[in-house]
C-alpha cells in the first residue's frame, strides 16, 4: 500500500467538535464515494498512530475533505486532530472500505457515522440520482447533527432525525430501534447501508435481519 504526504489546506469547523479538513490531492488519486483511508498526523510522537476516516469529497474534486469529529475527553488521534490547522502535513494510505453505493435503499447512521454517506449523496445529487433513498440519523445532542443543512435540502422529508439526550429538542427523541424501523420503513426486501459505532451497527443489522433484510443488501463496514 502506497503512503502519501498531503498538506492541509483549509480546517473549517462544522458543528460542535466537528471539522471539515481539506487537503491536496495526490496526482491520479483515486476513491469511491463511501470509502476511507488511514490518517496519521507528522507531528512528533504521531507519525505512527494511524486511524481511518472517510472522505467527504467527490473523487473529481481536485483537493481531499474528511469531516472528522474530535474528541477531547480522552487522549488519542482524534483529540490531537483539533489542534492542526493549514500548512500542516497528513500521511494518508490508499482507499479502502466496504460501503459503496449499490442502488437505491435506506440509510442509517450513529452520530460521525453520516461521514461515508456524505461523498455519496454529494455523488448522487450531481448525477441527479439522488432517488428515493432515506437517511436515518441518530445523534445524541441537536447541535451534533453533521451537515443537517445540506443533506434536508438534498433529501427533504426522507432525511430522519432522532436525538438520544437532550431534554426538549425540537425533533424526535428515542433510538433508532426496532420498534422505529418497523415505524418508518415498509420495504425490508431493498438495499440498507449502516454505519454507526460497533454497539449502534451490530444492534441495527441484527433488527434488520430479524425483519426481513437479506444479508447480501446490508452495506456496512466490516
Amino acid at each position: 500500500m502506497a503512503n502519501y504526504k498531503v498538506k492541509i489546506t483549509e480546517v473549517t469547523p462544522v458543528v460542535s467538535k466537528v471539522f471539515r479538513i481539506r487537503t491536496e490531492k495526490p496526482a491520479n488519486y483515486k476513491f469511491i464515494p463511501g470509502q476511507a483511508t488511514e490518517i496519521s498526523l507528522q507531528y512528533d510522537g504521531w507519525k505512527n498512530e494511524k486511524r481511518p476516516f472517510t472522505f467527504t469529497s467527490l473523487p473529481k474534486d481536485k483537493f481531499l475533505e474528511f469531516t472528522i469529529k474530535t474528541y477531547a475527553d480522552h487522549e488519542g488521534v482524534t483529540k490531537r486532530i483539533a489542534t492542526v490547522g493549514a500548512g500542516d502535513e497528513f500521511e494518508i494510505g490508499d482507499s479502502w472500505g466496504a460501503i459503496e453505493y449499490k442502488g437505491e435503499g435506506v440509510f442509517i447512521a450513529g452520530g460521525a457515522g453520516v461521514t461515508p454517506f456524505l461523498s455519496i449523496f454529494r455523488d448522487l445529487n450531481q448525477k441527479g440520482q439522488l432517488g428515493n433513498n432515506q437517511l436515518f440519523c441518530s445523534n445524541q445532542f441537536e447541535d451534533e447533527i453533521i451537515c443537517f443543512e445540506e443533506l434536508k435540502s438534498l433529501l427533504g422529508g426522507k432525511f430522519i432525525n432522532t436525538i438520544t439526550k437532550q431534554k426538549d429538542p425540537d425533533l424526535p427523541t428515542g433510538r433508532i430501534d426496532k420498534q422505529f424501523l418497523m415505524n418508518h420503513i415498509k420495504d425490508f426486501k431493498q438495499q440498507f447501508y449502516v454505519c454507526g459505532p460497533e454497539g449502534f451497527n451490530h444492534a441495527i443489522l441484527k433488527n434488520l435481519k430479524e425483519l426481513g433484510a437479506s444479508p447480501e443488501a446490508l452495506v456496512f463496514e466490516q
